[in-house]
């Protein structure tokens, strides 16, 4: 069961599922056919390969995915990946770039295979989310303006936002009216239909309709764009061209994909899971069942596929239980493809345009910026940041950027963590932050500190030079008590560091103390000499034992200096 983990529901099928399955699965499936057709167009490829990528990959995913409501299929955000980084190669819609879609997939899947079985699934993690909804934000805008031309009956041509708009400036006297009039009205369909009931399939109402309007009133004659013929019949089997050549050209863009594809698929599936409790999500399964979900579906024509948001609360919201309901979505994709292929040959591609506009508007993270804004500004300016790099650069440019933007802070943050300076409440027991606490009062031969992170070789400069500076700021300092309770692990760096700065203090009078330590972090220091060097006496369990002991010897070598003053009288 672990690695088919439809095993688990088909074995323990409660009959009071089927109903959510079977409604479920009709529902996805009727929104899957005019969807996948249009992630094929966004793709660069002829709408029937949207079909294809919607029988087997979720198929292969119900059977061996954890999550039991998430629908596997074409994205916009992939689909536009494969135009950037397939386009840059090849001419879209070329017999050779149908080819290297397809190639793609294979890649894709193989790369989150192998990250699934060597239990990869955590390098998702340093992407942080500012990054991803920044970069998902702009993806959605460049995703928008790269549909206009078929909103507008104009060409255009590449990825970056500035080409586009200035391709669509020159060519605004060329705008064909009514292929626009039919798109802003499919636009206006899908959010009225949306907003009137959101189990209604509404991109198969505007198709439906979009195809009335144009056969009924011979719009194809008067310039309007449309699908055309559409192959009957299944995918057949075949096997990927394996030029190694054109493979290795291709990575880049598999391993952005790959990532970016699990990325999207896991977070929806969290977000879902949070609302089912009857099973367990694994990451590193999820990678292993994409995976082959991408590599089977190959060899059936598919390009790419993952988890989607709509597609997966669409499942959720109609009733979904298990993977069967998935299974029934990819039947009636497969009747579709047998019988009813010939009854998409007029709808128009401003229709199709439509519905992939209305979908990635919800894309663009507007709540996410206001949110950051208010509550984090670095993390603001990185989904900033990130969000203007893509739509300047790129999508795949986008993606770089925004994993370096991540590294950077995260290098940052572990090298100049949080630090607290405390200082007692009152006369009593607590101690406290004395930039939160304006009553925390500080003893004038008693510094307290607070180190809120791993004490290893990125900080250890850092470090020292808190200890240093606060020591400073009193000049009668003579004892320094470190809270440990934030430190999970210390370095041999961290030690050597330790071992000068005790020295230091040593020599210039303050004794070095220290509280709160966790087992870990005593065996590390009592095993690299520092537990020896500062003395038992002077580890403690809490702050306020520290405090006391070092008030005791304050007080005592107080007594002692003036006993001595007073013999020397």
């Amino acid at each position: 069961m672990k690695y088919i983990p439809s095993l688990d529901w088909i074995k323990n099928y409660n009959k009071n599922w089927l109903g959510g399955d079977i409604s479920a699965g009709l529902t996805v499936g009727v929104m899957l056919i005019p969807q996948g057709m249009a992630y094929s167009m966004l793709a660069g490829l002829p709408p029937i390969y949207g079909l294809y990528a919607v029988t087997i990959p979720l198929i292969i995913y119900a059977l061996l995915g954890t999550s039991r409501q998430l629908a596997v299929g074409p994205v916009a955000m992939v689909s536009l990946l494969i135009a950037s980084g397939v386009g840059s190669l090849v001419a879209s819609g070329s017999d050779d770039y149908i080819m290297l879609a397809i190639l793609l997939a294979l890649l894709v899947g193989l790369i989150q295979f192998v990250m699934g079985i060597f239990k990869l699934g955590f390098l998702v993690n340093f992407l942080s989310h500012p990054v991803i909804a920044g970069f998902t934000s702009a993806a959605a805008i460049i995703i928008g303006f790269s549909q206009m031309k078929h909103l507008l009956g104009v060409k255009t041509d590449g990825e970056k936002i500035l080409d586009i708009i200035a391709q669509l400036w020159q060519q605004l006297s060329a705008i064909h009216i009514m292929t626009f009039v039919i798109g802003i009205s499919a636009i206006l369909i899908l959010i009225i239909v949306k907003k009137i009931h959101k189990k209604i399939p509404a991109p198969l109402v505007v198709v439906i309709l979009g195809i009335l309007i144009v056969y009924l009133g011979g719009l194809h004659e008067q310039g309007i764009k449309i699908v055309g013929t559409i192959p009957q019949g299944l995918p057949s089997f075949s096997m990927p061209n394996f030029d190694f050549a054109t493979m290795q050209k291709l990575l880049p863009t598999a391993f952005t994909i790959a990532f970016v594809g699990f990325m999207e698929s896991i977070a929806v599936a969290k977000a879902i899971h949070a609302r089912h409790k009857d099973y367990k999500l694994d990451a590193n399964q999820e990678l292993i069942s994409l995976g082959l979900a991408n590599i089977v579906g190959s060899f059936f024509k598919s390009f790419p596929v993952t988890g989607g948001f709509s597609r997966t609360a669409v499942n959720d919201q109609a009733g979904a239980k298990t993977g069967l309901a998935s299974i029934i979505s990819a039947l009636l994709i497969i009747l579709t493809l047998l019988f009813l292929t010939t009854y998409f040959y007029y709808l128009p591609n401003a229709v199709l345009a439509a519905i992939i506009l209305v979908a990635v508007y919800g894309l663009i993270d507007f709540k996410e910026a206001k949110h950051l804004w208010h509550t984090d500004k670095t993390d603001f300016y990185l989904f900033i940041a990130a969000a203007i790099g893509t739509l300047i650069l790129g999508i795949e440019e986008g993606i770089l950027l925004g994993v370096l933007l991540s590294m950077i802070i995260l290098i940052y943050r572990v090298s100049y963590p949080h630090v607290a300076e405390l200082g007692r409440i009152g006369n009593g027991t607590t101690f406290r932050n004395t930039a939160r606490f304006a009553e925390a009062k500080v003893d004038d031969h008693i510094v307290m500190m607070r180190f809120d992170s791993q004490l290893y070789f990125a900080n250890v400069n850092f470090f020292r030079d808190k200890v240093t500076d606060l020591i400073k700021k009193r000049k009668q300092a003579t004892h320094f008590i470190l809270d440990a309770s934030a430190i999970s692990t210390v370095d041999s760096s961290a030690l050597h560091m330790l071992h000068d700065l005790i020295g230091d203090l040593k020599s210039s009078g303050v004794h070095f103390m220290i509280a709160n330590m966790i087992g870990p972090v005593r065996d590390t220091l009592t095993k690299g000499g520092i537990i020896s060097m500062i003395g038992k006496e002077h580890c403690f369990v809490s702050v306020l034992s520290a405090y006391e002991l070092a008030s005791n010897e304050i007080k005592n070598e107080a007594v002692d200096f003036a006993t001595q003053t007073l013999i020397k009288h």
